[in-house]
């Protein structure tokens, strides 16, 4: 079933540093997998792909799509989430910036000097306002506890929205992934 296919939301949509945070993601991925765990999804990016080299509005135009059918939004906070500007259109070999004039697009688009990242999320918290993404989780990577001054501030303690660390401390002094917390935020 491709993402044209689908007209309810009823998918997860997970956002992150693939970069930075690429370890939480590939768990969450593992243990959706994984059949003797009680966590399952659909994630939205396996539905449509974006190419690296796309440009800035063209994959922010497919993010869109994604988010059309999303259910549960994900996103996971890492140390440098907040210095993000892949995304951008300053960056964009079309992007022109001559100074005497407002900046513009060769190819006629608007100028969107969001992040991915703070436009996924800006775009999630509209809908989840509006009711259409029944759910926004947080997870913070590699931690114990939140850091609301890592998180994007637009989704900085928004009432109704789940909060959590990634990490637990065991029995045994160590630390673990925070699985049970995370599969109920998600599939709770």
């Amino acid at each position: 079933m491709s993402i044209n296919d689908r007209v309810y939301r009823t998918c997860t949509y997970i956002a992150g540093d693939w970069t930075g945070d690429s370890d939480l993601i590939e768990k969450l991925h593992e243990w959706n997998k994984n059949e003797n765990l009680g966590l399952s999804f659909v994630d939205v990016h396996d539905l449509t792909q974006s190419r690296d080299t796309s440009n800035p509005c063209s994959i922010k135009q497919s993010l869109r799509k994604r988010l059309n059918v999303t259910k549960t939004f994900v996103l996971i906070v890492g140390s440098g989430t907040n210095s993000l500007t892949k995304g951008s259109c300053r960056y964009c070999s079309n992007y022109v910036n001559l100074g005497f004039i407002a900046p513009y697009c060769k190819t006629g688009g608007q100028i969107d000097n969001r992040s991915f990242i703070d436009y996924e999320c800006e775009m999630a918290l509209k809908d989840f306002k509006a009711g259409l993404i029944k759910k926004i989780v947080v997870i913070y990577n590699d931690c114990l506890s939140t850091m609301s001054s890592r998180c994007p501030s637009i989704l900085r303690k928004v009432e109704g929205v789940t909060y959590l660390g990634s990490d637990r401390i065991g029995t045994d002094g160590k630390r673990y992934w925070n699985y049970t917390a995370i599969k109920n935020a998600i599939c709770g």
